[in-house]
């Protein structure tokens, strides 16, 4: 329970009871009745107060704290943010921590891409492509020009089981996060769309459907990854209109789903109209299991990078929309960004085409393979999920540990650490576990020294719990 004594009068508000209690809050912060720093009474508490269905608390404290009127911390409650919603996102802006402020923590938060000699094959592609200039740098970029990037990227998805592929169904974007919202704005409608994510899963997905006004509903997964029921459920009470689900290598359990579990959840999409954004950015080496993009052309948008095999810096991405919808989806990164900048084009360009990308790809699959080897060795004898070829772990914890003890005691023995509060909803489940992406860009005998401290750290939960 909790000192704050809060009862909102629902009546005076029109409307469904959610939208009236979202509203209630907001009056009783901007009149100060409810001052910043308030703890607000848990969902089932303020359910049981006001007659309603917790999931009606639920959805209106997820509505303000969108807004930035709420914060909301697992483990510790809603708590009041501010007087006035904030504008943009609610999240505070990503700073990447400097080296040089702590020289001796390893970071293991994301995986880095190691040096497989990258620069000079750049430095000779970016040589090529200014020899051999064509077109005007000096006019905006236009979707046309892109056809034959299209191309090349098309044959670059040629080991996947993606069915029927043709250059007009692809979407070129900045990324893998700017596919993602490229998609929820073809595909939402509405003034609050309902977006379904996995209950765990890239922080991405919330962040893009938020932007787009979304609310948005964790799914249960099991260790297949999405649990099918949990799906059909959310369906018949949410009315959603996106899912949002990774197949190959889920984010972050690494949960890889077999393809009986993706014809049923195909099944499930089909029964509900439901439009699905496939992420395979965090792409395996090798896959033939059928994608969803397979399974159901008609309403699933495969979305992909070069940003976990190639570079991030060079901020490359690309949509598989769903078969006779990719004018959609190259109209709307038009009215985004018209397409994609000469330089970058260009140069992605040539290292499809002189299969210097494929090479480099290959390289860094390679090398992450070894340190992953270092990883399960150095921790195998503790309950961890992995898959050859990815870049990160999932790691959970022993009984005594607890994520939040163990990410400061790793901290304090210099490694970083990403927990799984970060993945999951603000309302949702969040289990003991965390995951170690790959460092690829320190030598291998300081990755194998930090393992080795996190596996004596395991080995050693704490005999007692604070108080």
């Amino acid at each position: 329970m909790t000192d704050t004594i809060w009862r909102p009068d629902l009546a005076q508000f029109p409307g469904p009871k959610y939208l009236a209690l979202a509203r209630a809050l907001r009056d009783a912060i901007r009149a100060g009745r409810l001052k910043p720093g308030a703890q607000l009474p848990t969902v089932r508490d303020l359910a049981w107060t006001l007659s309603v269905t917790p999931g009606t608390v639920s959805r209106a404290y997820q509505l303000a704290t969108q807004e930035g009127l709420l914060a909301a911390t697992v483990g510790r409650g809603t708590f009041v943010a501010a007087a006035e919603p904030r504008l943009g996102p609610t999240q505070e802006l990503f700073v990447e921590r400097d080296p040089q402020e702590a020289p001796g923590l390893l970071d293991l938060r994301s995986p880095q891409l190691p040096d497989v000699g990258q620069m000079p094959l750049f430095s000779a592609a970016l040589k090529r492509v200014a020899e051999g200039l064509g077109g005007d740098w000096r006019d905006y970029p236009t979707q046309r020009e892109e056809a034959a990037l299209r191309a090349a990227v098309r044959d670059w998805l040629a080991d996947r089981v993606l069915g029927p592929i043709a250059p007009e169904d692809i979407a070129l974007t900045h990324g893998g996060q700017s596919a993602i919202g490229l998609v929820m704005l073809c595909c939402l409608r509405g003034d609050r769309p309902v977006v379904l994510t996995e209950e765990l899963a890239y922080p991405g997905f919330r962040h893009a459907a938020r932007l787009a006004r979304a609310e948005v509903v964790g799914v249960e997964l099991d260790q297949h990854g999405l649990r099918p029921d949990a799906l059909e459920a959310c369906c018949r009470k949410h009315g959603p209109q996106v899912l949002c689900v990774t197949t190959e290598a889920q984010n972050p359990t690494a949960a890889r789903m077999p393809e009986e579990r993706r014809a049923e959840i195909v099944a499930i999409a089909r029964r509900h109209e439901l439009q699905i954004i496939e992420d395979d950015c965090y792409t395996v080496a090798e896959s033939t299991l059928p994608a969803l993009r397979a399974l159901a052309p008609e309403r699933t948008w495969y979305v992909g990078s070069l940003s976990k095999t190639v570079s991030a810096a060079l901020r490359f991405g690309y949509i598989l929309c769903p078969t006779g919808r990719g004018e959609a989806g190259r109209l709307t990164a038009q009215h985004a960004f018209f397409a994609l900048g000469r330089p970058v084009s260009d140069l992605c360009l040539d290292l499809f085409q002189s299969g210097q990308a494929a090479e480099i790809r290959h390289r860094v699959q390679s090398a992450f393979a070894d340190r992953l080897q270092a990883v399960v060795n150095g921790l195998g004898s503790h309950e961890l999920s992995w898959q050859p070829g990815l870049p990160f772990v999932w790691l959970r914890l022993p009984v005594g540990w607890r994520t939040s003890s163990f990410t400061r005691t790793a901290e304090s023995e210099g490694v970083l650490l990403r927990s799984a509060d970060e993945y999951a909803l603000v309302h949702g489940r969040s289990p003991n576990g965390v995951r170690l992406a790959i460092a690829g860009q320190v030598p291998r005998a300081r990755l194998e020294a930090a393992v080795d401290r996190l596996s004596r750290l395991l080995a050693s939960p704490p005999s007692e719990l604070p108080v």
